[in-house]
């Protein structure tokens, strides 16, 4: 593919999944190699373990130390952020986010991802005020960083390292986040609307509301567990090949990984991208 300085990172959501040992993992390989592995055949990976608990610095850090060097990682936000508060009061939490070590990526950090709930519609008024809370490069992520309070349970992980910019994509699960006030607010903040699909599950939103595409793949069919056919990844291929065409960055991730499938697809759609695949296999 023509390269006009726009990047394409083909992925999935997370590493960690039983059904893959032994179909797309090969048998035998020890569970802390899978990452390795993964990370040979696509260019990143958006780590899931985040949304769930704090990590630990230790924990970016082998990340960082076993992936290639070209490599990139999506952060997937708190759901105690996202989905317990709602977005509400997010100041402390946020900074206690990003004091677990998300700096520990250093340059291989890429987007983070905010998914809400879909009971969660849009309030214009919230939605500023965490918008407006979210660090735009490395340093603003350390400043923020240093507001952590007791509730973190390790040491603050606050190196800045070169500043670098920091993206965030917004996946939002209700209708009501269509409003143009609030793609108007998300362009103003920079922030990329996540194209979601979800086999119906929740509303379908392609708007580009950032330098940025987003994009998350649940299944077309059935939810978190059907592959893509061929023509469907042609299909992603060509709208892919749009926002390249037009500068923008793309980020997509399969999450159709209850049966396996999504690091297939991962691969298969990066071949009719035309990206190179590096070489598969890390040592056992």
């Amino acid at each position: 593919m023509p390269r006009n300085g726009a990047d394409i990172r083909i992925g999935t959501s997370g590493w960690l999944y039983p059904a893959w040992r032994g179909t797309f993992y090969p048998r035998g390989l020890a569970h802390p190699r899978e990452l390795e592995y993964l990370s040979r055949r696509v260019n990143t990976v958006e780590i899931n373990g985040s949304f769930y608990s704090l990590q630990r610095p230790q924990r970016y850090r082998h990340w960082h130390d076993v992936t290639p060097p070209d490599f990139r990682f999506a952060v997937k936000g708190g759901r105690f952020i996202t989905h317990l508060k709602q977005l509400r009061d997010p100041e402390v939490p946020l900074a206690n986010f990003f004091a677990s070590g998300v700096l520990a990526l250093g340059h291989k950090l890429g987007p983070v991802l905010w998914q809400l709930p879909a009971r969660l519609a849009f309030d214009a008024e919230r939605i500023e005020n965490f918008l407006r809370l979210l660090p735009g490069n490395t340093t603003a992520v350390s400043r923020l960083a240093a507001r952590h309070d007791s509730k973190l349970n390790c040491e603050p992980y606050l190196d800045a390292g070169p500043d670098r910019p920091v993206r965030h994509a917004l996946e939002a699960r209700h209708s009501s986040f269509a409003d143009p006030a609030c793609l108007e607010l998300l362009h103003d903040y920079g922030v990329a609307l996540v194209v979601a699909d979800t086999a119906g599950t929740w509303p379908y939103l392609e708007h580009v509301t950032a330098d940025f595409v987003y994009v998350r793949l649940h299944g077309d069919v059935e939810l978190y567990t059907s592959g893509y056919s061929d023509r469907a990844l042609s299909a992603w291929a060509r709208k892919i090949t749009a926002w390249h065409a037009a500068g923008l960055d793309t980020y997509v991730y399969f999450d159709n990984d209850s049966k396996a499938k999504a690091p297939g697809d991962a691969v298969a759609l990066a071949e009719k991208l035309g990206l190179r695949q590096a070489a598969p296999g890390a040592s056992r």
